[in-house]
C-alpha cells in the first residue's frame, strides 16, 4: 500500500520525502479536525447539562407554587426560574436560552395522588427550553451552531406525605397593634391580618391522612392519629402556664399578665395539637380547638390573641424554646417547622432582659434561627413591615449595626423560607425567591409545603 502510494506520488513529482510530509500534512489536517469535532460535541454536552439543569430548577420553582394565590404564579415563577429568565446559563456557557413555544404548561396528572383542586387546576407543570449551541471547528464544515433543547416535567407538592410538627411563634408586641390597610381582612390590625393568616395555616395543613373520612378526635380533643401537629408561641411571653387560658377563652378578662424576658416567661400558649378541623376534607375549622380559639376562628368568639407588648421587644429565646419543645415533643417520624413572623426589630431594655442578652439581640436570634436549621429543623421567616435602615436601625442594640429586614433574612433557614409583607415596612425589604406578599397567601404556601414539589419521568400520566 505505502509503495503504490509513493509511486503515485512521484508521478507528481512528489519525492519520498515529500510524501512523507504531505502524509504527516493529511494526518495532523485530519487528527486537527478530530480533536476540533471533539471540542464542539464536548461542549455542546457541557451546555446540555446545564440547559437541563436549569429547565429542572424551573420546573421545580414552578411546581412548589401550584394552586398557590389567585392562580397563574406557577407559570409566572417557572419562567423567572428558567435560564430564559434569568442571566444563569449565560454565566456557565456563554449563550442565550429561550422558552419553547407553548411552554410552561400545567397539567391534571392521574398517578400522582395530588389533586388538581384550585385556582390552577393542576397538579404538575412541564417546561422545555432550547437554545442554539455555537460551534468553534465545525463552521469549517458548514455547521455554525447546533441545537439543543432540554424538558422537565415536576409534580406539585403534597402527593408524599409526611408528618409535620410546626411550631408558630407571633409577635405580640405593641406594634402589631397598627393598622394594616393592605390586609385582605377590611379594617384589620397587624394582629389580625397575623391570625387570619395562621386560620389560613390551619386550613391548608392536614389534621389526618386523606384517606381517613373522620379524624378520629380523642378525648384529649387531638387526633388519635394525627398527620401535622401544631403549637403557637408568642412574644413577649406570660407571667406563668396559669395565664395561657386567658388567649383562648372567648372573654376579655382577666387580660394574660405579661413577663419580662428576665422573669422566665412562659412562650408556649398552645402545645402541639391536631384538632384543629375534623378531618382532612373539613372546609371550617373546629369550633372547639383551643387553637382555633386562639386564632379568632369561632365566630361567636373574636377574642383569642391580642398584642399586648409592654416589655419591648426581643425573641431569640421564643425561637430556642421552639426548637427545644420540637425536640422534645416533636416525633422523630414529622419533620419540624418553625414559622416565625414579625418586624424583625429588638430593642427590649436591659432590665427587661435575661444576663447576658442584652446586647446584639437581633444576632442573638439570627444565631438561634441557624442553630435550630442546622438540627433539620424548616425555619420559615415571614417580615411584616420591616426596615431596610441601618441609621437608624430598629435593633437598637446590635453592634455591627443590622437592620431588622436582614436579620428576618438570616433567620429563615434558607432563602427559598424567607417571605415579606411590606406593610407598615421597607418597599426594599422583599423576597427574591416568592413574589407573594399577602400573609393569608404566604400561610398559605407553608401550609401546604409540607412535602416538597419533585421531578418526575416526562410520561407520567
Amino acid at each position: 500500500m505505502r509503495r503504490s502510494m509513493n509511486k503515485l506520488l512521484r508521478q507528481f513529482g512528489i519525492t519520498d520525502g515529500g510524501a512523507i510530509s504531505v502524509l504527516a500534512a493529511l494526518t495532523m489536517t485530519m487528527l486537527v479536525g478530530f480533536v476540533g469535532l471533539g471540542v464542539d460535541v464536548g461542549y455542546a454536552y457541557y451546555c446540555q447539562d446545564k440547559l437541563q439543569t436549569t429547565t429542572d430548577a424551573a420546573a421545580l420553582a414552578g411546581a412548589q407554587m401550584i394552586n398557590v394565590g389567585s392562580g397563574g404564579t406557577a407559570t409566572t415563577t417557572a419562567t423567572q426560574y428558567s435560564a430564559s429568565g434569568t442571566s444563569s446559563l449565560n454565566q456557565y456557557a456563554q449563550l442565550t436560552a429561550t422558552m419553547a413555544p407553548g411552554y410552561p404548561v400545567l397539567k391534571c396528572l392521574t398517578s400522582t395522588g395530588v389533586s388538581c383542586s384550585g385556582p390552577d387546576n393542576a397538579n404538575a407543570i412541564e417546561v422545555s427550553q432550547q437554545a442554539a449551541v455555537p460551534t468553534f471547528f465545525a463552521r469549517l464544515f458548514g455547521m455554525s451552531s447546533w441545537n439543543i433543547s432540554a424538558t422537565s416535567l415536576a409534580s406539585a407538592r403534597g402527593g408524599m406525605q409526611q408528618p409535620v410538627d410546626v411550631e408558630i411563634i407571633l409577635d405580640t408586641t405593641a406594634s402589631m397593634n397598627n393598622a394594616d390597610p393592605n390586609c385582605d381582612i377590611s379594617g384589620a390590625t397587624r394582629e389580625d391580618c397575623a391570625l387570619g393568616g395562621v386560620r389560613t395555616l390551619l386550613a391548608a395543613l392536614d389534621p389526618c391522612s386523606a384517606t381517613m373520612a373522620n379524624c378520629g378526635i380523642a378525648t384529649n380533643n387531638n387526633v388519635s392519629n394525627p398527620l401535622d401537629r401544631v403549637g403557637l408561641m408568642v412574644f413577649p411571653g406570660l407571667y406563668n402556664s396559669n395565664q395561657t387560658q386567658f388567649d383562648y377563652d372567648c372573654s376579655n378578662t382577666p387580660v394574660p399578665e405579661i413577663a419580662t424576658y428576665a422573669g422566665s416567661p412562659v412562650y408556649q400558649i398552645i402545645p402541639f395539637s391536631s384538632d384543629y378541623r375534623g378531618s382532612d376534607s373539613a372546609t371550617s375549622l373546629s369550633p372547639t380547638s383551643n387553637l382555633v380559639l386562639a386564632a379568632r376562628g369561632v365566630s361567636t368568639c373574636s377574642e383569642g390573641m391580642d398584642a399586648k407588648g409592654g416589655v419591648g421587644t426581643f425573641y431569640a429565646d421564643v425561637i430556642n424554646q421552639a426548637q427545644s419543645a420540637l425536640t422534645s415533643d416533636g416525633r422523630s417520624t414529622a419533620r419540624k417547622v418553625i414559622i416565625f413572623i414579625s418586624d424583625g426589630g429588638a430593642n427590649a431594655v436591659a432590665f427587661n432582659m435575661p444576663a447576658g442578652e442584652a446586647t446584639n439581640q437581633c444576632q442573638e436570634a439570627i444565631t438561634a434561627a441557624q442553630n435550630a436549621a442546622a438540627a433539620g429543623t424548616w425555619v420559615y421567616s415571614i417580615s411584616y413591615g420591616s426596615s431596610t435602615s441601618t441609621n437608624p436601625s430598629t435593633c437598637t442594640t446590635d453592634s455591627p449595626a443590622i437592620s431588622s429586614c436582614s436579620t428576618m433574612q438570616q433567620i429563615a433557614s434558607d432563602p427559598t423560607k424567607y417571605f415579606s409583607d411590606t406593610s407598615g415596612g421597607d418597599s426594599a425589604c422583599t423576597s427574591a425567591a416568592h413574589s407573594i406578599s399577602q400573609l393569608s397567601q404566604i400561610f398559605q404556601y407553608i401550609g401546604i409545603d409540607s412535602s416538597t414539589a419533585r421531578l418526575l419521568p416526562l410520561n407520567t400520566t
